[in-house]
């Protein structure tokens, strides 16, 4: 099953695009990053507890929501 973390990587992009593809850009340079998980709480606690490049909370969850529905067909 594919990772949160290597599904976000698509939106990699030079430019950032929106708010997605700037958190993907953050998320590749955060060495810390749970980079294998597929739980919505364990990336969760850890995006609000310990980093300060998301803006809200929002662009993790939509974020989340098209993982859901590409990966897991939710």
């Amino acid at each position: 099953m594919k990772s949160f973390y290597h599904y976000l990587l698509k939106y990699r992009h030079p430019k950032p695009k929106d708010s997605i593809s700037g958190f993907a850009n953050q998320a590749y340079e955060d060495h810390s990053f749970p980079k294998t998980s597929t739980d919505y709480h364990e990336i969760s606690s850890y995006l609000e507890l310990n980093v300060d490049y998301l803006d809200t909370m929002a662009t993790f969850d939509e974020a989340w929501e098209k993982y859901e529905a590409e990966v897991h067909g939710k």
